[in-house]
């Protein structure tokens, strides 16, 4: 009986410190949080995602859950916390397959496979002034989401999204990006 207890608690303890490190986890931790830009797409708005670029259009086709978080950076110890809890969510459960660091700044992008398919795609940008992520779950192609990584074309995406939802628009989101070109 006691053997079954603490095998109890201990995969309790184990599960709730996973879930801490989730997608789930942060979205629901930073989108209530002061210049944060959270979109959840659901399903039936996803073709018209898909109407973004044809690499688009071939991703979205097997995506069940796409959400896309744009928050503020602008410290240098923000930035450090942003990175550290971007680094402990992919961790040991995701595979990068890209990664551009310069110093601070940070463009990764990481996959979680299971057999021969990509189940789960998070792309990172942090910039030092605003930092992003773009997270797609759903059966994907490694092939092709390792060519649109080298290609930056999740970058593109990301951008294509704030488009479609009018989000450029808002003031002080796109300034900074604007201002660094």
């Amino acid at each position: 009986m006691i053997k079954k207890t603490l095998l109890l608690v201990t995969l309790v303890l184990i599960s709730s410190c996973g879930s801490y490190n989730s997608i789930d986890s942060f979205y629901e931790a930073h989108k209530n949080d002061d210049q944060v830009t959270a979109v959840r797409v659901p399903r039936f708005m996803l073709s018209m995602i898909g109407n973004i670029s044809p690499e688009m259009n071939s991703l979205i086709g097997s995506t069940r859950d796409l959400r896309y978080m744009q928050f503020p950076s602008a410290t240098p110890e923000r930035t450090k916390f942003l990175n550290t809890q971007m680094n402990n969510m992919t961790g040991n459960s995701f595979i990068e397959v890209y990664r551009k660091n310069d110093n601070q700044k940070r463009n990764v992008v990481s996959i979680r496979e299971k057999k021969n398919a990509v189940k789960e795609i998070l792309i990172y940008n942090n910039n030092t002034t605003r930092g992003s992520f773009l997270y797609f779950n759903g059966n994907f192609d490694p092939v092709k989401v390792r060519e649109m990584a080298k290609n930056e074309d999740f970058q593109k995406l990301g951008d294509g999204l704030m488009s479609e939802f009018n989000l450029g628009n808002t003031p002080g989101i796109n300034q900074e990006e604007e201002n660094d070109q």
